[in-house]
C-alpha cells in the first residue's frame, strides 16, 4: 500500500458524528483505481429499519500515477440517498439547494478541494392499482466527486456525513454540540 494512501486513510479514523448516523465499510470499486476505501453511512434517528431517513456511499480513489480527470492523485465520490415530504417533489429549486447541502457541508469542514462535479437528482413517484396505500414519494439522490487539496482526508468524510444527515432532515450542528436522540416507548 502507498504511504499516501495509508496516510489518508489514518486520517479517516477517531472521528465523532452525531448519533443518528451510523457508517460502516464495504468493499470498494476495484477498477476505477489500484487503490481504494467505501464507506457506507445510514442516518437513522431511532434504530428502527423503518425510521432510515437517508443513506449515502463515500469512495476514496487513489492513483499514485494520478490521473487527468482529478487533477491529482486522490479522488472523493459521494452518494447521498433521502426521502423528502412529497410537495418538495415539484419545488423549482429543490436541485440547487440539495447541491447547498453538500456545498455548504464541505465550506463548514474546511474540506479543501478543487475540481468538483456533481448531480442533483429528485423521483417523485406516483403509486396505484394495489400500491395506492402508500403515499407518492419523492425521493432525493445527491452525487459528487472533487479532488481533495490536501491527504488530510477528515474534514471531507465529517462533510459528507454533515450532508447526508442534512439531506435526513437533521438540521446541522454546531462544533462541539451534542444531538440528543429520541428515545423509543417502551412496549
Amino acid at each position: 500500500m502507498p504511504q499516501e494512501f495509508e496516510a489518508a486513510l489514518l486520517s479517516l479514523r477517531g472521528h465523532t458524528f452525531r448519533p443518528e448516523v451510523h457508517l460502516e465499510e464495504v468493499p470498494p470499486p476495484t477498477r476505477i483505481a489500484p487503490w481504494a476505501l467505501a464507506l457506507t453511512a445510514e442516518v437513522n434517528p431511532t434504530g428502527d429499519p423503518d425510521d432510515m431517513v437517508a443513506n449515502g456511499r463515500f469512495v476514496v480513489l487513489h492513483d499514485p500515477e494520478g490521473q487527468d480527470a482529478w487533477n491529482g492523485t486522490f479522488r472523493i465520490v459521494v452518494l447521498m440517498r433521502a426521502q423528502l415530504e412529497p410537495e418538495l417533489g415539484a419545488d423549482p429549486l429543490l436541485g440547487e439547494v440539495g447541491w447547498s447541502w453538500l456545498t455548504d457541508s464541505l465550506t463548514d469542514a474546511g474540506a479543501e478541494h478543487h475540481s468538483r462535479s456533481g448531480t442533483v437528482t429528485r423521483v417523485v413517484s406516483e403509486t396505484f392499482g394495489g400500491l395506492e396505500v402508500r403515499s407518492g414519494e419523492v425521493e432525493i439522490e445527491i452525487r459528487a466527486s472533487w479532488t481533495p487539496s490536501a491527504g488530510d482526508l477528515g474534514p471531507h468524510l465529517r462533510a459528507w456525513v454533515a450532508a447526508t444527515a442534512w439531506a435526513g432532515g437533521l438540521p446541522p450542528l454546531p462544533e462541539n454540540v451534542t444531538a440528543l436522540t429520541p428515545r423509543r416507548p417502551r412496549s
